[in-house]
């Protein structure tokens, strides 16, 4: 096996590996709030708003599946829908205060999970991480690789 095939085989492994812990710390972040919902109002909050099937077209998933996740979402009282004030046919997903004070409280809480888990790194080897990180997602189409 040549360098560069070992190499792409320790970044997927370690990458699946960062997945699960991101997926398992999403519950103890807030009980409430998987991942999926973290991210998606993430999104939300980026754009100020979009449309279900934006959401769906941006993470390339179905749009049943966005469905029940804002169906969640809404149930919990994290996002609304609005009527697209260009369009009345069409409906844009919102925050609420409450999606947007649970979204500050678990990105808070996020932040200083990989701070303490980073604090030892030199800021160089952060600046190389964040840049190789923001390099790759670039190159991202929306598939999942796993």
């Amino acid at each position: 096996m040549s360098s560069a095939e070992s190499a792409v085989e320790t970044i997927q492994r370690e990458m699946t590996i960062f997945a699960r812990r991101a997926r398992a710390s999403a519950g103890r972040m807030h009980p409430e709030l998987s991942l999926v919902s973290y991210t998606l109002l993430g999104h939300l909050e980026e754009r100020d708003g979009c449309r279900a099937t934006d959401l769906a077209a941006h993470y390339a998933l179905d749009k049943s599946t966005v469905s029940r996740q804002v169906a969640a979402l809404e149930r919990s009282g994290l996002i609304e829908r609005r009527l697209d004030p260009e369009d009345h046919r069409v409906q844009v997903l919102h925050l609420t205060e409450a999606g947007r004070e649970i979204l500050a409280q678990v990105t808070r809480s996020r932040r200083a999970a990989f701070r303490e888990r980073l604090a030892d790194w030199p800021e160089d080897d952060l600046a190389r991480f964040a840049a190789y990180l923001e390099r790759y997602n670039a190159g991202a189409d929306g598939a999942d690789p796993d």
